[in-house]
């Protein structure tokens, strides 16, 4: 093994010293600086040895320097100007609040609702921060309207007479805009700036329900009063005034949430993404099915945001694509396991599903619409699960209607649709 010669610091004369001419001085300094450097030089000359040697002292520092720098930018909730006190911000994002993202559907958003679209860890943070706000609603309470879509929404007149018919501290109104489709005419009104950042939605994959779960997250975040979250679809349509929607909704105390058992098709669901993929978590006799659209209280809605678990089981593709539908079984599941007497066990929005096999239900065309039709969805009553307790609960909204039925609805807003 060779041996390291360690590098002795020379000997030093001292020497009585005698008085030189002025030139001589000068002469003899330049060459000491000269051997100095040319010596420094040696030291310096790349070999092997020594850089190995540098190559051993920089590694700590930049291992110190890697995790430092990763620690800091994780750790911190990336939230922007939301109105919660407890949720840190981190600075390095700061600079986004005057920027939209490219991707999305509007020109740009209110710094309220704007969060870092392209971060890779988002719905993870953005789930994190929402399980944090305040388990009650400050007052005055406010139902969240939350809208997904895939484009322009068809009934936005219809909805504007409806969101205008009361104050606007009654109400909030979020929509999720799938990035790859385009939108126009553009969201306006009481829709204008109300997009969050949104990601991609197709059925038969877990995209459907992680947009809703999305959404709940920005509502909690975004406003402590939000109390009741409502998801709809663009095909929806209001079967009351706003006033009587806000008392149904807020006069349970509970959550509206389909959550059947026993069905045709519950085997299949179950199963789809293999037969023994829900398990040990999920099993068959806990497993529900249910509409995907529904009512949650503030209490279900942290629930939801803060679940793992559960969500894992469900955000995974499907092998029976044909029995995937994840936004119409993670909800009522979890639901059903964690607090099943918090729920009414039923839809609030009428859907029409005879002779229908495609899972899409029936389409109301614009011949089709008139006050009678209105007045019948009324008079329905919705699919109880076991949650029933013998009271009956209005429908306040209903699908599925055909852009072209716009003009014949508006006809009839005023006198038949919101005259309770």
């Amino acid at each position: 093994m060779p041996r390291i010669q360690c590098i002795r610091k020379p000997n030093i004369e001292i020497r009585q010293e005698t008085t030189l001419p002025q030139s001589t001085k000068t002469e003899k300094k330049r060459k000491n600086e000269k051997s100095k450097f040319t010596a420094f030089s040696k030291m310096l000359s790349p070999n092997p040895l020594s850089l190995l040697c540098a190559l051993l002292l920089c590694l700590p520092l930049a291992i110190v320097y890697t995790t430092t720098k990763h620690t800091t930018s994780t750790d911190t909730p990336i939230i922007l100007n939301t109105p919660i006190n407890n949720i840190s911000i981190s600075e390095k994002f700061n600079q986004k609040l005057s920027l939209s993202p490219t991707s999305m559907p509007t020109r740009s958003m209110r710094p309220s609702l704007l969060l870092p679209y392209l971060y890779t860890d988002y719905d993870d943070e953005l789930l994190k921060a929402a399980t944090r706000v305040a388990e009650r609603p400050t007052r005055p309470q406010k139902t969240a309207f939350m809208f997904i879509t895939t484009a322009p929404l068809p009934f936005a007149p219809l909805w504007e007479l409806y969101f205008n018919q009361t104050s606007k501290n009654l109400y909030n109104i979020y929509i999720h805009a799938d990035p790859t489709f385009s939108y126009d005419p553009p969201f306006s009104e009481v829709f204008h700036d109300r997009v969050i950042p949104s990601k991609p939605t197709r059925r038969h994959t877990p995209t459907l329900a992680a947009a809703a779960r999305r959404l709940l997250a920005h509502a909690l975040l975004h406003d402590p009063s939000n109390s009741v979250f409502v998801l709809l679809s663009p095909s929806c349509i209001p079967l009351h005034s706003l006033n009587f929607t806000i008392h149904a909704l807020h006069s349970r105390g509970k959550s509206f949430l389909e959550i059947l058992v026993n069905e045709p098709t519950q085997y299949d669901r179950w199963a789809a993404r293999g037969p023994h993929a829900m398990l040990p978590e999920i099993k068959f006799n806990q497993f529900r099915v249910g509409s995907q659209f529904w009512a949650l209280t503030r209490r279900h809605a942290r629930m939801v945001v803060s679940e793992r678990v559960l969500w894992r089981k469900f955000n995974v593709p499907c092998e029976l694509w044909y029995a995937c539908y994840p936004e119409e079984n993670y909800f009522p599941t979890l639901l059903n396991m964690w607090d099943p007497r918090g729920c009414v066990h039923a839809t609030l929005t009428h859907v029409n599903w005879t002779g229908r096999w495609d899972g899409h239900p029936r389409t109301y065309e614009a011949w089709e619409v008139g006050p009678e039709l209105i007045r019948r969805m009324r008079r329905e009553t919705p699919k109880y699960g076991d949650g029933g307790d013998g009271r009956r609960d209005p429908f306040l909204f209903a699908r599925k209607f055909a852009p072209d039925a716009l003009r014949p609805l508006m006809r009839i807003a005023n006198d038949v649709i919101f005259r309770d």
